[in-house]
C-alpha cells in the first residue's frame, strides 16, 4: 500500500488497524506536510515520497489509499487509477453522485479495483444489531434511529464547503450506509433539513435526514455538532420488540414471543376500567428483557476482506453499487438547500 494524506484518518488508520498485519506492508506514504510523511515512515519503515507522482511511480504500490481532504478523492483516484494501480478512497468517496459516478467509470473501464472506506460497516454495534434482526426477536423491522453527534464549535477544513466539509460528508456516509442495510439498499424517498448552529465556516454541523426504503421501513437519521445531550446511537422498533444500544455499546433488548397472544381485535365499546389500563385491551403481555454488551458472533475485519478481494477474488463487502446509492441519498439531501 501507498498512503497519500497522512491526516487525523490517514495516520490513525496506519496506527489503530494496519501496523502489525501479516497481509499489509505500507510501502511508502505521501502529505504535503514533510513532517507527516517523516512521521509515517519512522512508524512503518516505508519510504518518504516527495510527490503524488512518485508514488505512482513505484511499482511496489499496488493499492493506493487517498486520504486527503474529500473534494481531492475522486481527482486523486482517478489519477492513481490511470497510473495502473488499486485505490482505496476514504469516505466520502466524492462530493456528490456525479463524481462517485467518475471514480466507478473510470474502475470498470481501466479495469481496476476500486473500494470506499466504508469500514464502520463492521462495527460491533451495527453487526449485533443485524443479527438481532435476523433472528427475529423483536418481529418485523418497521423504525430505526440512529444518532451521532456532540457539542463542537468546530473551525477545521471539515467546516468548509470547498474542501468538501459538512457533517453530510463527514459523519453522514458512515451512519446512511447502516441505515440502507436496514431498508433493504435501495432509498425510495428522500427527506433532509441541514443547519449550520456551532460550527465555524459554511457548512452544515446538524442534519436531520429521514430515509423511505422498499421495504417500508424508515429510517430516522440525526447528525448533529450541536447537541449538548447525547441521545443513544440506536434504536431498532420492531412488531414484536425494541433493541437500544447506547454510546457505550451497551445493549438493551425488550420484546415478547408474538407466539404467546393472538391477533388484536378491536371494539367499539365504551372503554371502562381503571388503574390506567382502560385504554388497551385486557391481556396480560410476558416481556422479556436482555441487556448485554454488543458482541456479534460473527465479526468481519475491513482489512482482511479488502486483502481477500484483491489476492483471491472474493467479492468485497461492500459494493460499488452500495457506495454510489449512499452517494445518492447524500446528494439528495443536500438538493435545493444552500449547502
Amino acid at each position: 500500500m501507498g498512503l497519500c494524506g497522512i491526516g487525523r484518518a490517514g495516520f490513525k488508520m496506519v496506527r489503530r488497524d494496519l501496523q502489525g498485519l501479516p497481509y499489509v506492508r505500507v510501502v511508502g506514504g505521501f502529505d504535503l506536510l514533510k513532517e507527516r510523511t517523516r512521521q509515517l515512515a519512522e512508524l512503518c519503515g516505508s519510504r518518504e515520497y516527495t510527490s503524488f507522482e512518485q508514488m505512482l511511480d513505484d511499482d511496489e504500490v499496488e493499492l493506493v489509499i487517498v486520504a486527503t481532504r474529500s473534494h481531492e478523492h475522486v481527482p486523486m483516484g482517478l489519477r492513481a487509477m490511470r497510473a495502473g494501480k488499486d485505490v482505496l478512497v476514504e469516505k466520502p468517496m466524492a462530493l456528490d453522485l456525479a463524481g462517485a459516478d467518475k471514480l466507478i467509470s473510470a474502475a470498470r473501464k481501466l479495469r481496476r479495483k476500486l473500494y470506499v472506506r466504508h469500514n464502520r460497516r463492521f462495527d460491533a454495534p451495527f453487526l449485533h444489531a443485524m443479527e438481532i434482526v435476523k433472528s427475529g426477536k423483536i418481529g418485523k423491522l418497521f423504525a430505526v434511529q440512529l444518532r451521532q453527534g456532540g457539542y463542537q464549535r468546530r473551525a477545521d477544513w471539515q467546516t468548509l464547503r470547498r474542501f468538501g466539509g459538512g457533517q453530510l460528508l463527514n459523519w453522514g456516509p458512515h451512519v446512511v450506509d447502516w441505515g440502507m442495510q436496514f431498508i433493504g439498499g435501495k432509498a425510495t424517498e428522500v427527506w433532509a433539513d441541514l443547519k449550520r448552529i456551532a460550527a465555524a465556516g459554511d457548512a452544515e454541523d446538524h442534519v436531520k435526514l429521514l430515509i423511505r426504503g422498499r421495504s417500508g421501513v424508515v429510517v430516522d437519521i440525526e447528525i448533529s455538532g450541536a447537541t449538548a445531550i447525547v441521545q443513544p446511537p440506536w434504536i431498532l422498533m420492531g412488531t414484536t420488540g425494541t433493541l437500544v444500544i447506547d454510546a457505550r455499546d451497551r445493549c438493551h433488548l425488550k420484546y415478547f414471543d408474538a407466539k404467546e397472544l393472538g391477533p388484536v381485535k378491536a371494539s367499539g365499546a365504551t372503554p371502562v376500567g381503571g388503574g390506567g389500563t382502560h385504554f388497551s385491551g385486557s391481556e396480560e403481555i410476558r416481556w422479556m428483557e436482555e441487556e448485554f454488551p454488543a458482541a456479534p458472533a460473527k465479526r468481519q475485519n475491513f482489512w482482511a476482506e479488502l486483502y481477500y478481494s484483491i489476492r483471491k477474488g472474493t467479492e468485497f463487502p461492500i459494493t460499488l453499487e452500495q457506495a454510489r446509492e449512499n452517494m445518492r441519498v447524500i446528494t439528495l439531501a443536500k438538493k435545493g438547500t444552500r449547502f
